[in-house]
């Protein structure tokens, strides 16, 4: 046997491992074990594992995407940033590529059902099994009282937002967008730009991620209207709280990951994810129906609720484009046709990229040329400055929208900062993460092209990336032994990476960056594509 598998609680005496591994979500950090004997570049090795999967993940996805339910999973479509079924068939991997090593590792492992998986792979020696029934009981519980918390909170925002139906005009073109709070109510959205003030034709659809309080904020302005308007509030009261996930691990396939395949509908079902994405597609099938658009765009990521968008409106002869949601980068899965069980036919007539790079990658992933256009960029702009990197400025922390990996960021910028260096914490707006600032450690709203200087940028998932290397700043990928951190540039693109111990060596000296031009990667808006995606010829400005 070459793989110990054990709980944190049920640890082998040092002498019966080489090297030790912790597996399923625990912070290596807080195990109390010989640092000088964890797997070595156990980050870096994690990463490969997962991309190693991505094919694996496909054709999962593909089989769970087509069963009764999966249209409210996040597993099934092969989400990176909103499943962590990935990083389990990662840890599978590297694993299984352990277990065929001469070198014996201790894998250290609390989460019951990926323990319980993991112990069938030939050559892993399991010991006593975490429990599972009373975490699934809890989660379940959980999920109801979240599931019950949504469905009362979107029937109210359904009766608040009711007026927006009678405003809204048939036929419209529109745009529908998620709540972010860089968009304003004068019509500016932080997806599509100035469209609406080019375009008075075209109406903005929120989302129904877009909670009450901001939908009233956005709708009080131009063109604006809520998919809240047009839910069914009773629905949302009784039908809601019962939305879950219900995965059949049915095929050689899906049974031999059966037990990862129930962890996700575990996780996903133990909050109200299920809940919103039905309300989501409930809303725009209702809102299609009565607002006949005859045509309608969104930032495209090819999630189930997209899909179910796309069908829908297809039925309807409405003409449907999806704008690539901002970066795609090697680990975002999500984007490829492969992942689709009925191939295209859940894919909008049209996508339109940002740039060169992210349509070709599109492109290699399965997607038909003459399908990907060139639409420009509304997010990542020219930069009008090319910044140089100072020793004595502050260095730029971008947290990630993954909460966990966020937290983990913060560890590192304590230890940064501590170490005598100002580190500014720029949070993800629509997901903040609260600390005590210190006098090297503050946050900050300031974009990064609005600092006079910095030392560099340090970055886990996210536009930052482009960011920095666009400004020139020397910019680094902070990479978890427990985390992916999801690549978002261009596989023509090699940015910088470290683990949690290299990071200091790059804060201290970092590396020069990779000179990139803009115009190789993006392009500036084209307004006539636009006109013709959204079936509008109305151009109010030059």
């Amino acid at each position: 046997m070459t793989i110990l598998l054990r709980q944190p609680s049920n640890l082998p005496p040092s002498d019966r491992y080489d090297q030790w591994l912790a597996i399923g979500g625990i912070d290596p950090s807080v195990l109390d074990l010989p640092a000088t004997r964890m797997m070595p570049n156990a980050a870096g090795a994690l990463e490969h594992a997962f991309e190693d999967c991505r094919e694996l993940w496909w054709s999962i996805g593909r089989v769970l995407a087509g069963q009764p339910t999966a249209e409210i999973s996040h597993a099934a479509a092969c989400a990176s940033f909103g499943s962590d079924f990935g990083l389990m068939l990662a840890w599978d991997h590297l694993v299984r590529s352990a277990s065929a090593d001469r070198t014996v590792t201790l894998a250290v492992c609390d989460d019951p059902h990926l323990f319980r998986h993991l112990s069938e792979i030939p050559g892993v020696d399991a010991g006593r099994r975490p429990g599972v029934r009373v975490r699934c009981l809890l989660s379940g519980a959980r999920g109801l009282v979240a599931r019950v918390s949504v469905g009362l909170r979107v029937a109210w925002a359904a009766l608040a937002c009711r007026n927006d139906r009678a405003v809204c005009t048939p036929g419209a073109p529109a745009l529908i967008v998620y709540g972010h709070p860089g968009s304003r109510a004068d019509g500016y959205d932080i997806y599509f730009g100035d469209l609406l003030a080019r375009f008075p034709d075209v109406w903005r659809v929120l989302h129904t991620d877009c909670g009450l309080k901001s939908a009233r904020e956005l709708t009080g302005g131009e063109r604006t209207v809520s998919l809240h308007a047009w839910g069914n509030p009773l629905y949302a009261i009784f039908g809601l709280p019962w939305m879950r996930w219900r995965p059949v691990p049915g095929g050689p396939l899906c049974r031999e990951y059966a037990w990862l395949i129930r962890r996700s509908a575990v996780v996903e079902n133990s909050g109200g994810g299920p809940a919103i994405n039905r309300w989501q597609q409930h809303c725009q099938a209702r809102w299609l129906d009565a607002a006949r658009p005859r045509a309608v765009a969104w930032p495209w990521e090819n999630f189930s609720w997209e899909r179910a968008l796309v069908r829908a409106a297809r039925a309807k002869g409405v003409v449907t484009t999806g704008y690539q949601h901002t970066v795609i980068g090697p680990h975002q899965f999500n984007y490829s046709v492969n992942c689709n069980p009925d191939g295209s036919a859940s894919v909008p007539d049209k996508i339109a990229a940002d740039g060169p790079a992210y349509r070709q990658e599109m492109i290699d992933w399965g997607l038909a040329e003459e399908r990907v256009v060139d639409g420009g960029s509304f997010r990542i702009t020219e930069p009008t400055r090319h910044m140089s990197p100072a020793a004595d400025a502050p260095v730029y922390m971008a947290l990630s929208a993954n909460l966990k990996i966020a937290n983990r960021q913060m560890d590192i910028a304590r230890r940064i900062a501590g170490g005598g260096m100002k580190v500014v914490i720029k949070q993800h707006p629509m997901y903040p993460v609260s600390f005590a600032e210190t006098e090297n450690l503050s946050r900050t709203e300031t974009s990064m092209a609005e600092f006079r200087k910095l030392s560099c940028v340090i970055y886990c998932t996210g536009a930052s990336a482009l960011d920095a290397l666009l400004a020139g700043l020397p910019s680094v990928r902070l990479r978890f032994a427990d985390q992916v951190s999801i690549d978002v540039l261009p596989k023509n693109i090699g940015g910088a990476v470290a683990d949690t111990d290299g990071i200091f060596d790059f804060v201290n000296n970092p590396a020069k960056p990779p000179e990139i031009v803009w115009r190789d990667m993006f392009s500036p808006v084209d307004y006539g594509i636009w006109a013709s995606l959204l079936k509008t010829t109305v151009d109010l400005r030059p």
